[in-house]
């Protein structure tokens, strides 16, 4: 429940929406994104049962994945092992993102979608969500500013209070506490 006013979905009060309305409209990858045992086709094909190799493969590429497949004999039917241990953080992290992606929710809401990759996979991760963000809503939740930089909009929280919004070049100028947090990461001017 909201303190004040409320959340809308295409201007209808969530309140009011039945839950599994409110669930298929939202894709959500949290920072600790399960990766189920079997292969990366199975892994991609819970959310879009009926995705074609096609589908997945562009999918994979978006989020830099396409280089996992392209490694191995098995392509598609590669193994990611128990819990997906015969992968990298990052590379689980961009797996469930690339299985929410695949779903193509109009709300998409990422969890420290960053927090497990290196620089070069954090770049062409931040690609892959501009160019997906430009047809839904995306909500990002992030301490690496960088991967918030270019936010249409970024909300500072502080002790759970909302004490800053607007975007990077304003909230450096306007916000003590953004304007640290974006000096110790090296985004401040």
């Amino acid at each position: 429940e909201v303190d004040a006013g409320a959340v809308r979905v295409d201007g209808v009060d969530v309140r009011r929406l039945p839950r599994e309305v409110l669930r298929g409209r939202l894709g959500y990858v949290e920072q600790e994104a399960p990766v189920l045992a079997g292969t990366l086709r199975a892994n991609l094909l819970l959310t879009v049962p009926a995705a074609t190799d096609a589908e997945l493969l562009a999918v994979l590429d978006a989020v830099n994945l396409g280089d996992l497949v392209a490694r191995t004999p098995e392509g598609l039917d590669a193994q990611v092992g128990e819990g997906g241990v015969l992968l990298s953080g990052g590379e689980r992290q961009r797996l469930a993102i690339a299985r929410t992606l695949l779903a193509s929710p109009p709300i998409l809401l990422l969890d420290e979608p960053t927090s497990n990759l290196d620089a070069r996979n954090e770049a062409a991760l931040r690609a892959a969500i501009d160019a997906v963000s430009a047809e839904r809503t995306t909500l990002i939740i992030a301490h690496r500013l960088s991967t918030v930089i270019d936010a249409d909009q970024i909300v500072v929280v502080d002790g759970g209070r909302v004490v800053a919004v607007g975007r990077h070049a304003d909230l450096l100028d306007t916000s003590p506490l953004y304007r640290e947090l974006a000096t110790h990461q090296f985004l401040a001017t």
